[in-house]
């Protein structure tokens, strides 16, 4: 079956083990079933060559970036071909003057910013790890900036998507804003590869901050810690990363890049701002919130170097619990909810962790009510799960989301029925409506 499917796509189409392993597993979910082949797309006329051989052959397709995904959404759950579209990696166009670049869905979210360098202008979205631009919209990614800036949804402007049928959509305009119609293009934002092939985006562009203040405040627990984020939110101040480290974080941190950082629960602040009077009275406001709130003790990255280095280690935090504890299982939940529930949720993740007698750390944008809860036990332990289970009963008790920002995959699927009731019904008819063949990464999402 196979030999058709390299007829198709001559010299792009790979049965090496390497590839399909790599190609059967993301960041944190473990390989479960490799892919048939791997399509290493080229083009769009690679994708809609590859999404008609496997109408023809009802076989599944799975459109893979960069495998950074941390639920599963690029593990097959049968038969499949995985759809990689990493080798679309241009920029295919720079509009400064109108805050634009339009881009394939290989390009990373590093190179981009890179080929912006001299225009003054960047692209905000920063998940930590260096994904696909097609990746992240595909489960609307976000990250440390979020704050200030969104995640993808309100940063991708129009999108071009293949469904399965092969029949190409332009969704969105590249304006700012627009009354023409259903909005089609939010839909397939988030949608993890179930409704259609992304493959081109036109994205908003920021000007780069003129003045940036990045600090580190340490507290004596991680409750103040998390009020004290709080109330510099409520304050109403234009905060650009507001971040959650806890104690064991820090620990991990140190050893993992050698630093030397207070090992206790800390925020980790960054302020954006066109002028040094603004920068200076915003970040002074909120550095006297923090110490009413018990700040201990403040450390100031004073140069670029310094910025630098402290968002390296917030992006490491992950990689440096894992080499805490080696040989361990690990399960990184991604609960959000209404920024004054935050300071709650934190207190009963810290319980909930105490009670089962898990080890675990709290990290995250705590600015934006997200924070993640990377769980520590043995292999095959159900405890991990069952913290799981209990903490999204906690947070969509008060109003939240079971995954701010990771997305569903296949983890968090059996979430959303209590989250969405009804709705997650029509969820579903849609998914017939653009894909009635099921043959879009199934398995994910419902």
């Amino acid at each position: 079956m196979l030999e058709s499917l390299k007829d198709a796509l001559p010299g792009k189409v790979s049965t090496a083990p390497t590839d399909l392993e790599t190609h059967g597993k993301d960041e944190s979910y473990p390989l479960q079933h490799p892919p048939l082949a791997v399509v290493y797309a080229q083009g769009l006329a690679d994708v809609q060559a590859a999404l008609a051989w496997a109408r023809e052959k009802r076989v599944a397709v799975i459109p893979f970036g960069a495998g950074t995904s941390l639920e599963g959404h690029v593990v097959p759950q049968g038969p499949a071909i995985s759809l990689d579209l990493s080798g679309m990696n241009r920029v295919l166009s720079l509009q400064p003057e109108d805050f634009l670049a339009v881009v394939e869905p290989g390009l990373t979210r590093k190179a981009l910013n890179e080929a912006l360098k001299g225009t003054g202008l960047f692209f905000p979205v920063d998940p930590g790890a260096d994904a696909t631009l097609g990746g992240m919209a595909a489960t609307n990614a976000s990250g440390t900036t979020t704050v200030r800036y969104g995640g993808m949804r309100p940063n991708v402007l129009a999108l071009q998507v293949v469904l399965a049928s092969g029949e190409v959509l332009e969704l969105g305009r590249g304006v700012r804003k627009t009354s023409a119609g259903y909005d089609l293009k939010d839909l397939f934002i988030g949608s993890e590869g179930t409704l259609g092939v992304i493959t081109r985006l036109t994205l908003r562009l920021h000007p780069l901050p003129a003045h940036i203040h990045t600090l580190r405040v340490f507290f004596p627990d991680l409750e103040p810690c998390a009020q004290a984020a709080y109330a510099v939110m409520a304050s109403g101040l234009p905060v650009a990363r507001l971040e959650l480290v806890d104690e064991m974080g820090l620990r991990a941190i140190n050893r993992y890049l050698g630093r030397s950082y207070p090992e206790k629960p800390a925020l980790f602040v960054e302020f954006h701002s066109s002028t040094p009077e603004a920068l200076a009275a915003e970040s002074r406001l909120a550095l006297e919130l923090m110490q009413e709130a018990g700040a201990l003790e403040v450390d100031v990255a004073h140069t670029q170097e310094e910025r630098t280095a402290q968002w390296e280690a917030r992006h490491q935090a992950y990689w440096a619990l894992v080499h805490l504890f080696p040989g361990q299982q690990y399960l990184s939940t991604d609960t959000a909810v209404p920024i004054s529930k935050m300071p709650e949720l934190v207190s009963v993740a810290r319980r909930l962790l105490r009670e089962m007698g898990l080890q675990g750390n709290i990290l995250g944008h705590v600015g934006d009510g997200n924070f993640h809860t990377l769980v520590v036990c043995p292999p095959g332990d159900a405890r991990a799960e069952a913290f799981s289970q209990r903490l999204v009963e906690h947070t969509l008790a008060l109003g939240g989301t079971c995954t701010g920002e990771h997305g569903v995959g296949l983890r968090k699927k059996k979430y959303l029925a209590q989250e969405h009731g009804p709705a997650l019904l029509w969820m579903k008819q849609l998914k017939n409506l653009f894909d009635p063949l099921g043959l879009l990464n199934p398995g994910k999402i419902f």
